[in-house]
């Protein structure tokens, strides 16, 4: 196993950060525990610079992570990841952290023919021509004093960042794509990136579409009221109320409390405690606040066969270019994208933006998106043609 240095208390990291202010570049990775607990608790900071290994144990330090963080925040240091924004999005949940100056191996691969996204053991096999070995999956991460197994693992996750940066940059530049992954590396140092609605679970639900206005409002609530308990108590939301659950209290409420008692697929453990909440939950009168809310859930009609067929050809010949580009369409055009173009909640303008991917696209295809929702096909003796309607 390589050497590293661990740091348990305030005096070692300030001389970690002492160590690496004024350096060029720093990698790192994070180890964590989300399961059973509503906060995920961080438990292993690893590290690489030109300065060595370290591991900086958030446990130890009792999350005073100060030092750190400002490495993090500071524009002169050049942050290297693979998959980086669930780092990002961890650290700036807990501490309110952003990042600057970042470069993601996993987004950097999409530009230089990697699909997107791509696992960081397909990436450092194909740029660095190193087999990784399976990563430690039964790594208790709160144990404590930490063990070699899982310590090697970790330390695996970042010992080849530097290749890979200087790899993947090499490539960027070779094909003249460093502004391109310039600006999409720039989204992991925007807040909006980070932020989740808090009622996303909710409006995405399934659930919402068979409903009238008032049992949509009920599970708006319900959803809120799960979140809020588990908040609380910092369980999981599963642990609380567990999803399968959700619909039969949803179709039982409207009968009252003693419906959901009576429902066998409902414990009865959970009907006794919270019916009766349930209860006064449903018989609340909806909000005009909670219709706004619900105005966001997402249509329910059905896409008509030949508009299915059309955004697939879309997708297909975008891809074709994406191909020709060598850039992952995941990268350029997500298939869900041309789905709400079509539908009119999204437009080509605002989905592609002035930057990168309408220089990468052109303006043929830019025009072909921006008439989605205004195409149709027409098949001509041997030819394909996309026509306006």
């Amino acid at each position: 196993m390589e050497d590293y240095t661990l740091i348990e208390t305030p005096d070692a990291l300030d001389q970690f950060y002492e160590a690496h202010k004024d350096l060029d570049w720093l990698g790192f990775d994070t180890e964590f525990v989300g399961e059973k607990r509503y906060t995920t608790r961080l438990c292993l900071i690893q590290t690489i610079s030109d300065r060595g290994l370290y591991l900086i144990d958030p446990i130890r330090l009792q999350e005073r992570l100060g030092p750190f963080l400002r490495l993090i925040e500071d524009a002169r240091i050049e942050k290297i990841t693979h998959a980086g924004d669930n780092d990002y999005r961890l650290l700036y949940n807990l501490y309110g952290t952003l990042p600057r100056n970042v470069f993601d191996t996993q987004v950097v691969g999409g530009f230089v023919g990697y699909k997107y996204p791509t696992s960081f053991r397909k990436l450092v096999e194909g740029e660095l021509g190193k087999r990784l070995k399976k990563g430690y999956a039964v790594a208790d991460w709160e144990a404590r004093p930490l063990k070699n197994k899982p310590i090697k693992y970790a330390l695996d996750d970042v010992i080849p960042l530097p290749g890979l940066w200087r790899s993947l940059k090499k490539k960027l530049k070779e094909r003249e794509r460093e502004h391109w992954a310039e600006e999409e590396l720039q989204r992991l140092e925007l807040e909006s990136s980070y932020y989740k609605d808090p009622h996303h679970d909710a409006i995405n639900s399934n659930l919402m579409r068979n409903l009238n206005t008032k049992e949509k409002a009920f599970l708006l609530r319900l959803y809120a009221w799960r979140d809020q308990l588990a908040k609380k108590r910092d369980h999981s939301k599963e642990m609380v109320l567990a999803s399968k659950y959700i619909g039969h209290i949803v179709r039982g409420i409207p009968s009252g409390a003693n419906a959901l008692q009576q429902n066998r697929r409902i414990p009865n453990k959970l009907a006794h405690k919270y019916g009766k909440e349930f209860e006064a939950l449903y018989k609340k009168d909806v909000t005009p606040e909670e219709r706004e809310i619900l105005a966001r859930v997402p249509s329910e009609a059905d896409i008509p066969a030949k508009e299915q067929v059309l955004m697939e050809l879309l997708y297909h010949v975008i891809k074709y270019r994406c191909l020709e580009e060598d850039i992952s369409i995941n990268m350029v055009v997500p298939r869900n994208l041309l789905k709400t173009i079509r539908s009119g909640e999204e437009t080509a303008k605002n989905a592609v933006g002035d930057g990168w991917r309408k220089e990468m696209l052109g303006k043929y295809f830019i025009d072909w998106l921006a008439t989605a929702k205004d195409m149709n096909v027409e098949l001509a003796d041997d030819k394909i043609v996309l026509i306006p309607r």
